[in-house]
């Protein structure tokens, strides 16, 4: 049986966009790759889901977004954190590991410990 794309929990796609740019400006496709690759293929990002997470990000001032010329020259927008962005993204990875150890908890107890 092959292995499905996973299917992320509402809001946690702009938490790995923000991760992703972490490093360095990138433009949207290598956003995708760089998740895929990260996640070692198990998130694959369509442009559907990437492009509206993006511009909502730029939005709320946590991307800034300019136009550059890519190494295979062509013009691609390029999205960068912003230092309201890197603030969330602190924000943001703390919350998510509170809450999965405490799912973790939840779904390690067993039933007479509930």
């Amino acid at each position: 049986m092959p292995n499905e794309p996973l299917t992320l929990p509402q809001g946690t796609l702009d938490l790995l966009i923000l991760k992703a740019l972490a490093l360095e400006p990138l433009h949207g496709w290598a956003i995708s790759e760089r998740l895929q690759q990260l996640s070692a293929d198990a998130l694959q990002v369509g442009q559907g889901s990437l492009y509206p997470s993006l511009h909502r990000l730029e939005r709320r001032g946590w991307l800034k977004a300019r136009w550059r010329t890519t190494d295979a020259n062509r013009r691609a927008k390029y999205y960068a954190l912003t230092a309201r962005g890197r603030a969330q993204l602190k924000r943001e990875t703390r919350d998510w590991e509170v809450q999965t150890k405490a799912i973790a908890r939840i779904l390690k107890a067993s039933l007479g410990e509930l």
